[in-house]
């Protein structure tokens, strides 16, 4: 069983990062090294879609880790 836990907090955590890489490339490289983010924007279409995946997974990344950790027990 903690293998597939393992398995499951793996594949988690590259998607998160994938999304999260994603969602940064979407609001522009420029906010990434400190541009212009005085302006406030709402978040529409896909900005707004990878927000709620990037909340997602993470709920769910942290689930599967506090689950692996009652499972597995301390190392």
């Amino acid at each position: 069983m903690s293998t597939y836990l393992y398995i499951a907090q793996i594949i988690l955590g590259i998607a998160l990062t994938v999304v999260i890489l994603l969602e940064v490339r979407t609001s522009g490289m420029g906010a990434v090294f400190g541009g212009e983010t005085s302006i406030y924007r709402t978040r529409r279409g896909i900005e707004k879609t990878l927000l709620i995946v990037t909340i997602i997974l993470s709920v769910l990344f942290f689930i599967v880790a506090i689950v692996n950790a009652v499972v597995v027990g301390p190392a």
